[in-house]
């Protein structure tokens, strides 16, 4: 039974919209009323009383996008988050999940280990952070105090709560392993919506599958989810990743959701050099002669399959979201062998300042083999230096906020400039940025058309639900995904190409992402649900940003609603409202 148009007025009715409702049936003509933070009433609301109307006759209406795999929750925790987060408001985010890749901002337990995590939070945060909580709990106590300018939503990071107890030791005791779960059993009680690892970064990558079941029945106990940045995305090794995801969710009970997947191929040898100066030169041709190569996507789309089937047959609940662009993001460190990161940020840091473990680690990149489970030793799958080549790996940010004229550049390049070996330059980066140093990784370059449209088969895929991996700073060169995600997918994979229906785009970035992570009030526009709200030009809506050139906010995205309270009103950013708030797992 919906809500009745009964009583006080209406705060807010939008007429005329032609609406989609979010969950990919077909759009229709209709008036929605607003009373509070809930939509009240959808149909024909002439007659209604309302204190405000927007006429939005030619216009479309669709739910607020729900990126499910985010990193802004590092960036609400300041008070001028609301200048940050400008850029997902202007292209119609109004909710994002945080806490991903097994990062986040809590808890911060005091104790000799406490320092492990500020030089954590230095270099991937770019300096020292104000941190005045010791609680998952009290982290979402002072985002709700100070406000918020959207919906939030936060995971209990795996990687963070290990290294609170274990601080940078690669294996726990079985009393550690104790205080882990019960410090996940903490956040989960205090509003985490799920939880999240990070098998590619220190110390998830060294951690055995069974410690991660007894982790993640902790979510299960709670009713929350569990996200993985898998522990490969190499293309000899990524069908295990996912299988090793899909065992923890069987075994745990537990519903699971890989994170941004992508592939990046694997070849030995100078083949990896051929492959990707050959990549290079198929971009170059589609440019010129709109000439479409072999899509790499339907490799990716190949494990996507076989995962789904599996999952289906052992009942086990399988999500997963994916990225439009073609350059992936991550910090330097994640490149470097396992046994070289094991010790933490610094420990890192003064073996590649040392000239003899310096070469140790240079050996391990060059010789160094794929393997499963990579945890040891010269071999692991995401050797990255190896696999892309040093112009395969370009500059995002740097923790100083310097530019120098680095960022967009590849390694390859800026070190041909300075007339050093490309790895002796990018050790002597991190060492000089404290190890703070993000990168764009790819095949061939940011912005590359053809290794974007390889990626069609799963981006459009309808299990697929769209995300951002935004991480805004303030400071570096940002993906233009922070900028154009949405308005990207919608306008050309949708509207231009005519991959997938509009209605059907709509739902990958609304009502199913809403589902993935249990926030079944947001992503659709039905009476009852919370008054998220996007209205869009679709003859308009565009995107101005590229790799290039990030920093360009869309066209077409008229207004935004968060909670009934406009954020974006015809076209103006209202960057001092606080109309968000802090969404806290059964509550």
């Amino acid at each position: 039974m919906g809500f009745e148009v009964m009583g006080p007025s209406l705060d807010l009715v939008i007429s005329g919209a032609l609406v989609f409702d979010g969950t990919g049936r077909m759009p229709f003509l209709a008036d929605v009323g607003v009373r509070g933070d809930r939509i009240v009433a959808i149909g024909k609301l002439d007659g209604a009383a309302a204190a405000r109307r927007e006429d939005a006759s030619g216009l479309c209406l669709c739910p607020g996008f729900v990126d499910i795999h985010s990193h802004a929750d590092m960036s609400v925790i300041r008070s001028d988050h609301g200048r940050l987060l400008e850029p997902l408001a202007r292209q119609g985010v109004t909710t994002f999940v945080g806490g991903n890749c097994g990062v986040g901002m809590a808890p911060a337990p005091d104790g000799p280990n406490l320092t492990h995590l500020h030089s954590f939070w230095d270099f991937f945060l770019g300096g020292p952070q104000t941190v005045t909580w010791t609680t998952f709990g009290g982290m979402l106590d002072v985002i709700e105090r100070q406000g918020v300018l959207l919906n939030v939503a936060v995971l209990a990071p795996f990687n963070v709560i290990r290294m609170g107890v274990c601080g940078g030791k690669a294996s726990a005791t079985e009393e550690e392993r104790r205080r882990i779960r019960q410090a996940v059993a903490e956040a989960m009680e205090s509003g985490a919506v799920g939880l999240s690892f990070g098998l590619q970064y220190f110390p998830g990558l060294l951690c055995e599958t069974p410690e991660l079941i007894d982790v993640a029945r902790i979510a299960r106990k709670y009713n929350g989810f569990v996200a993985a940045h898998l522990r490969s995305y190499n293309s000899d090794t990524l069908g295990k990743a996912i299988a090793e995801l899909l065992e923890i969710g069987v075994r745990a009970e537990v519903p699971v959701q890989a994170s941004h997947l992508f592939v990046i191929p694997n070849l030995p040898g100078r083949l990896n050099r051929l492959a990707s100066g050959a990549l290079r030169l198929a971009a170059q041709v589609h440019r010129r002669f709109a000439f479409r190569a072999p899509q790499l996507g339907y490799l990716l789309y190949s494990y996507l399959d076989q995962a789904l089937r599996a999952a289906e047959a052992a009942g086990q609940e399988f999500g997963v979201d994916a990225m439009p662009t073609s350059a992936g993001f991550t910090h330097v460190l994640a490149f470097m062998p396992p046994w070289c990161i094991k010790g933490g940020v610094r420990a890192a840091l003064d073996v590649l300042a040392d000239p003899a473990r310096r070469e140790e680690v240079r050996r391990s990149i060059e010789e160094g083999d794929t393997s499963w489970p990579h945890r040891e030793g010269d071999s692991w799958s995401m050797n990255l230096f190896k696999v892309l080549g040093y112009d395969g790996i370009h500059i995002m940010s740097l923790g100083s906020g310097r530019d120098d004229g680095m960022l967009g550049h590849s390694v390859a390049e800026l070190a041909k400039g300075a007339k050093k070996d490309p790895f002796d330059w990018v050790c002597d980066l991190l060492i000089e940025e404290k190890g703070r140093v993000l990168a764009f990784l790819t095949p061939t370059f940011p912005g590359d058309e053809l290794a974007e449209q390889s990626l069609e088969p799963v981006l459009t895929h309808p299990r697929v639900a769209i995300a951002t991996d935004s991480i805004l700073l303030g400071f570096g060169m940002p993906s233009h995904l922070f900028y154009d995600c949405y308005p990207k997918f919608l306008s050309q994979y949708a509207r231009d190409l005519r991959l997938i229906s509009l209605s059907q785009a709509i739902r990958k970035c609304t009502s199913l992402p809403a589902d993935q992570a249990r926030l079944f009030d947001r992503g659709r526009i039905r009476e009852g649900a919370c008054a998220d709200l996007v209205l869009f030009d679709l003859d308009r809506l565009r995107t101005n940003s590229t790799a290039q050139r990030p920093g360009q906010f869309p066209d077409g995205i008229e207004s935004v609603f968060v909670n009934g309270t406009p954020l974006v009103e015809h076209g103006q950013f209202h960057s001092d409202a606080r109309p968000g708030c802090v969404i806290r797992r059964g509550r």
